[in-house]
């Protein structure tokens, strides 16, 4: 099971110029602290943590595609 790293999460918020939801910070977080910019891998490592479900499940987000085109409507 992966884990997101919380405490280095918070840490990153604090000191991120961007401003935005938990949720596009975290995307943030991934992109910069974990290398990731293909959604599949994002989507399944978020899936397999303890509280990154929640955050998709609130975005009706279900697979790496909705996951795909969240990142392409707020980040395009």
């Amino acid at each position: 099971m992966n884990n997101i790293n919380w405490d280095d999460f918070k840490e990153f918020k604090q000191h991120s110029s961007k401003e935005g939801d938990n949720f596009e910070m975290l995307l943030e977080f991934l992109k910069s602290y974990y290398n990731m910019t293909n959604p599949s891998e994002m989507y399944e490592f978020m899936a397999g943590d303890d509280l990154a479900p929640m955050m998709l499940e609130k975005r009706d987000i279900n697979s790496d595609s909705d996951l795909e085109k969240h990142l392409f409507k707020h980040f395009a």
